[in-house]
């Protein structure tokens, strides 16, 4: 919970008089106080979203001068007593100890100590002696273990916040401390412990006004017995997934609860009637629950924000909204299973500034009344059954900044007045049904960041427009029916770039080159021609993933003697390039991780370099022409998958394949393999995927079969024989078992009924 909204309600006295000289046992004690720890302001650089870049230091405190005048102290305007200690992200680091100064200051009222750094130190037994606290926080302070019992000795708190620290509440301290803190009004405890408490034990303060539990594991009911209080405005309990019950009533509360979050809890039944008495809500979140029915369209007036996100079972419906429409500024219905069209009513949200009802099963067409909203700017409506074409409304006085259609059935152009949309930085309409030409002309989009138009059925050439605004960071326009050549580039911010699927033409656009960003290029399957040196893409300094498949008419050229490296390259994909040999990427990709070398034109044996490289997982190197030995492998622990399927590998599978002992996947199909099959191959720990199918392999299957991953095994069309091990049955996770066209015993054992997740068998 941010410190920002909590600071003026829970920590900051203001004594706007003047005051006398500090008391001079007090001096004294802040001086020690000091001295007992460092100061290291760079630990705060995380914390400045909470602390909202103001920090208190404790270096300007010096002996010699009034302690009332120090940063941080509040003295009493008359004794000059300290009563009030305010150093939230201070950079103190270090233990409090129970025998520190602190707990001397015995007229202290207010101590804040929070975002600061006490070295996994308990909270000392000492803090009781503070009898004059009403105010405490020491969140996000680095403290641990349990809390002293001495706390309950607080009785005149008003305001407690211990969120964030890795604490434990035994169950006699926490109702000691409820029972004696009588005057209690904001209690934040979010993330410590108190899973030994139950919501039935607790007998909290009729004043309280805040009361925040979020993730602390707290048990029990969620009923009018326990949050019955006649002042709480803000209730905060997410993310307690022992809260497995129906969603209270609350009907108690309704004079003044405002803030009602309970997302992630596992709730489940229906929203009751008793939420329509909740009228001064402001924001209610339910998100992430197990809420089923139809989401009721309560008379809620004042509410901003309604958050039903992640409730798979929500259905019907959506609301009539109508009643809110005065204040609703947040609407997020995603995740559900929401049926029908947008409300008419919807229009009546002038308010709204965020709309999310993507993931449902909404259909029929975009009302245009919804693109035309004053304030909006964020509309998620994508992976819905939406049609019709997108409405041809936008103004220039439109607040859009997301614009997310993607994945529904929406036909027709993209509409001529998008270029209004002055203020957008998202936009993604992918894996619809556009088509059409895009606009030759876009005069705005100077903030777009991303434009994701993928998988839809555009054509025509691309505009220039699209390679020339000047935030732009993402590129997604593959798998459409552009044509033509890449137009100059000066999108210099660019740092994906996909362009794979479509059918441009020309040489690849030397402008491309001078985009230092990028770490994505994807320009698989088009038609480009002529001949490019593989060096020119080590200009990408940053580049992590390069894919060039399916450009069979271009040619690369892969010099040996020129020096260049691809240092941050994860992944390559070169298939169906029509390669007759290796690239040399001997020491030039170092953290390699994915190889796709498939359909080409390779002979042999694969080259020494690739075994070389230390992070190679994933190596596709199907429908070649090799004869490489599957012991070539071996070497590589790190290797999680491999196909060599469809070469010219012969011989038997060495037993040495089981020093890479992290396969997941061993696709060694279509080959002239012979022999029989390692005994340790089947058992290695994460194997999920063997297929061996269409060799020469013979002999008895192995009977070391392990409770790996294994979910598919393809041995058909080949020349084994004997009965199916019985380690077989050990394959918990086994779907599919492919024995067919080999010579094994037509009886099939008992045992492999009991396997549970077993489809398909064939046996033929």
């Amino acid at each position: 919970m941010g410190m920002g909204w909590l600071l003026p309600v829970l920590l900051l006295f203001h004594f706007s008089f003047s005051h006398s000289l500090c008391y001079p046992h007090d001096n004294l004690a802040l001086l020690h106080f000091k001295a007992s720890l460092t100061i290291n302001i760079a630990y705060n650089d995380n914390y400045v979203y909470y602390c909202d870049d103001v920090y208190r230091s404790i270096e300007t405190w010096e002996n010699g001068t009034d302690c009332c005048s120090w940063s941080g102290v509040t003295c009493h305007p008359i004794s000059g007593h300290v009563i009030a200690l305010d150093l939230p992200c201070a950079g103190l680091q270090g233990q409090i100890t129970a025998n520190s100064t602190l707990f001397g200051l015995s007229h202290m009222q207010s101590l804040n100590l929070a975002f600061n750094n006490f070295s996994n130190s308990q909270i000392p037994s000492t803090i009781g002696e503070l009898v004059s606290l009403t105010h405490l926080n020491l969140s996000s302070s680095n403290f641990e273990g349990e809390i002293p019992p001495q706390i309950s000795h607080l009785s005149k708190l008003q305001s407690l916040d211990l969120s964030e620290i890795e604490l434990k509440w035994e169950e006699g301290t926490w109702k000691r401390m409820l029972q004696n803190a009588t005057h209690l009004r904001v209690l934040v405890l979010d993330q410590t412990n108190l899973s030994s408490t139950s919501m039935r034990s607790l007998n909290l303060s009729s004043s309280l006004i805040t009361l925040s539990l979020k993730a602390t594991g707290i048990k029990g009911k969620l009923t009018d017995d326990s949050l019955c209080l006649p002042n709480l405005q803000h209730l905060y309990l997410s993310y307690n997934s022992d809260l497995h019950v129906q969603l209270p009533s609350l009907s108690c509360s309704s004079a003044s609860l405002n803030v009602l979050e309970i997302s992630s809890c596992e709730l489940y039944g229906p929203i009751p009637p008793s939420f329509s008495n909740l009228t001064h809500l402001t924001f209610l979140d339910l998100s992430e629950n197990d809420i089923n029915g139809s989401i009721p369209s309560y008379c809620l007036p004042n509410l901003h924000h309604l958050y039903l996100s992640f409730n798979s079972d929500l259905q019907g419906q959506l609301p009539d909204l109508s009643c809110s429409s005065a204040s609703l500024n947040v609407l997020e219905i995603s995740m559900c299973d929401l049926q029908g069209t947008i409300p008419p009513s919807f229009s009546n949200l002038t308010h709204l500034t965020s709309l999310d009802l993507s993931h449902n099963y909404i259909d029929g067409s975009i009302p245009p009344s919804l693109l035309t909203l004053p304030r909006l700017n964020l509309l998620h409506l994508y992976n819905n059954h939406l049609s019709g074409q997108i409405p041809n409304v936008f103004h220039q006085s439109n607040k859009f900044e997301e614009l997310d259609l993607s994945g529904n059935n929406i036909k027709g152009e993209l509409p001529s007045t998008i270029s209004n949309l002055q203020h957008l930085i998202y936009f993604d309409i992918s894996r619809n049904k556009l088509e059409g030409p895009l606009p030759n002309k876009i005069t705005g989009f100077s903030n777009l960041t991303l434009l994701m138009l993928f998988d839809n059925l555009l054509n025509g050439t691309i505009p220039s427009w699209c390679f020339s605004l000047p935030s732009l960071e993402e590129l997604y326009l593959s798998y459409n029916k552009f044509t033509g050549r890449i137009p100059a580039i000066s999108s210099y911010s660019l740092q994906r770039l996909i362009l794979h699927g479509n059918k441009l033409q020309g040489n690849i656009s030397e402008s491309i080159f001078n985009l230092v960003n990028l770490t994505v290029l994807y320009l698989s399957s088009n038609n480009f021609s002529g001949s490019l040196n593989f060096s020119l893409f080590s200009k990408f300094q940053n580049l992590q993933i390069l894919g060039l498949s399916n450009l069979s008419q271009l040619s690369l050229n892969f010099e040996s003697n020129v020096n260049y490296s691809f240092s941050s390259l994860r992944e390559l994909d070169l298939s169906s390039m029509g390669l007759t040999e290796f690239p040399n990427l001997s020491r030039k990709t170092p953290v390699l991780e994915i190889l796709y070398l498939s359909d080409n034109k390779l002979k042999g044996k694969v080259p020494n370099w690739l075994h070389e490289m230390d992070y190679l997982y994933d190596v596709r190197l199907d429908r070649n022409f090799l004869t490489t030995g599957v012991n070539q492998f071996s070497r590589k622990h790190q290797l999680g998958y491999l196909d060599l399927s469809f070469n010219l590998l012969s011989g038997a599978i060495s037993s040495s394949i089981c020093n890479a002992s992290s396969l997941e996947v061993l696709v060694l199909s279509n080959n002239k393999l012979t022999g029989s099959i390692p005994q340790c191959l089947v058992s290695l720990p994460k194997l999920s995927d063997l297929s061996l199918e269409s060799n020469r392999l013979n002999g008895t299957l192995p009977n070391t079969f392990a409770n790996n991953y294994l979910w598919n095994l393809n041995l058909n069309d080949n020349r084994f024989e004997g009965p199916l091990p019985e380690s077989l049955s050990h394959c918990m996770q086994l779907e599919v078992l492919n024995l067919g066209n080999n010579q094994l015993e037509d009886t099939f054992p008992h045992w492999l009924q009991t396997l549970p997740l077993l489809k398909v068998l064939f046996a033929g």
